[in-house]
């Protein structure tokens, strides 16, 4: 029997007259490749931004190891909360969770994609800012594209450039409440994650042919103890990278056939794995050892030709978009988990009460985004702690928990093996950035 027969009553509970009722309004249900499109945008957010970064503290082969060794795993995580959501009376991620853990599984859930998604988020913006207002990085200043065109002017600081982008751009998104209503500007996100990974390699391959790369390094430098330990800083951020799980049930519950959402993780998980692998390693290619934890800064050291600075330019202004683009489908997970949590007896078609739950969730990621310019300490943390959870330790806690006897023994052990990996490695990692700050203090 494949998993697609074994999931093909998946949750039942979407099928009821509300439900349906919701699919008629978004136009008759979600399509496959819609739903494909949404989670590849939920996949590829800023993850791919550090990707390359991660290449430099790895060597080439085992960041490829780790890439795809967390892209299965993700495959057996999310499989789980479909088989468990299909044997239960759930329909959310927080539902199954509560099922087996009671009100203290639910609620740490929800507080886990919180803290996960507003993460994700004000790297978002970090990211756009960066983009649009520069930054600066390692002692040195990066101009972004709009004082790269303008000159620095009052309106173009990074403050003002990123409250315009939320005004106009991001708070409209925001305020459609259904997640197929997405599914177009998922499309144009993936699209344009494609053509930065394509003009990204492009790049690559003519800095190759000129003799202009640096020679890549296929393993890590081990020189030291501490380096050793310091691999394991570079294992949250792919995590993060591929933590999507809070998205599962919002897209398969718009789908009309909800077990088609197994095959469409596997296609996202695919489509994603690639555009990381060649993405990180043109990245790290064209930039090797002097890359930034945003990739997007390095964009503005070009040698000065007119057309390798339109490709600069295009290759920021393309991701920026697909960030403004994902932005959208988090902000839906987490104001809904919200909701799920404070607000269980209220109607969440209250107009007035999502309008304002809306425009406080964006005022706190814009202020945090000016507050708080690095991400690569965002994602080592939500790496370590939140979206670990959410990825693997939360999934296998519920298949090895199986309240509903449905387990096998295959499923215990890979639900074992699951926990624990995560456990060590982000308790490596953890230790080791609290060693690394004691240090940089001192």
């Amino acid at each position: 029997m494949t998993q697609d027969e074994i999931n093909a009553p998946l949750l039942p509970e979407l099928r009821s007259p509300a439900t349906e009722s919701k699919r008629s309004a978004t136009g008759g249900g979600a399509s496959v490749p819609g739903a494909v499109f949404n989670v590849s945008t939920s996949i590829i957010g800023a993850g791919i931004m550090s990707i390359p970064a991660t290449l430099k503290v790895l060597g080439i082969v085992p960041a490829f190891v780790l890439i795809v060794i967390v892209a299965f795993l993700c495959n057996f995580s999310v499989d789980f909360l479909l088989t468990f959501t299909n044997a239960g009376n759930s329909t959310t991620y927080a539902g199954v969770m509560g099922e087996a853990f009671g009100r203290v599984g639910s609620v740490a859930l929800q507080i886990c994609v919180m803290i996960t998604t507003v993460g994700s988020l004000i790297i978002y913006l970090i990211i756009i800012g960066d983009v649009l207002s520069g930054t600066q990085c390692e002692g040195s200043i990066h101009l972004g594209i709009l004082q790269e065109w303008f000159g620095i002017q009052w309106w173009n600081t990074r403050a003002l450039a990123l409250f315009f982008t939320v005004l106009f751009v991001m708070f409209p998104l925001a305020l459609l409440r259904h997640v197929e209503s997405l599914r177009f500007t998922s499309a144009i996100s993936v699209l344009l994650a494609v053509v930065f990974v394509g003009i990204s390699s492009v790049m690559a391959l003519v800095a190759l042919w000129e003799g202009k790369t640096q020679r890549p390094r296929l393993l890590p430098d081990l020189t030291s103890q501490t380096s050793f330990f310091e691999l394991f800083t570079a294992v949250p951020v792919i995590v993060t990278a591929f933590t999507f799980h809070f998205n599962v049930h919002p897209i398969a519950a718009e789908l009309p056939n909800p077990s088609k959402m197994v095959s469409t993780v596997r296609i996202s998980l695919v489509l994603c794995s690639v555009i990381y692998l060649t993405v990180g390693f043109f990245g790290y290619l064209l930039f090797g050892d002097s890359i930034m934890a945003d990739i997007l800064v390095n964009f503005d050291r070009n040698s000065g030709s007119p057309m390798g600075k339109l490709l600069d330019d295009t290759v920021r202004l393309s991701y920026a978009l697909h960030l403004v683009l994902v932005f959208p489908l988090l902000n839906f997970s987490l104001r809904a988990n919200i909701h799920e949590l404070f607000a269980r007896s209220s109607s969440a078609s209250n107009t007035t009460r999502f309008v304002t739950l809306s425009c406080c969730l964006l005022g706190f990621i814009y202020f945090a985004a000016i507050a708080l310019p690095n991400i690569w300490y965002f994602f080592q943390f939500m790496g370590s702690t939140s979206a670990v959870c959410l990825a693997f330790i939360f999934p296998g806690a519920i298949a090895l928990r199986d309240v509903r006897g449905i387990s096998t023994r295959r499923d215990r052990i890979l639900a074992a093996l699951m926990i624990i990996l995560a456990v060590i490695t982000s308790t490596i990692a953890i230790s080791s950035n609290v060693a690394s700050l004691t240090r940089e203090l001192k």
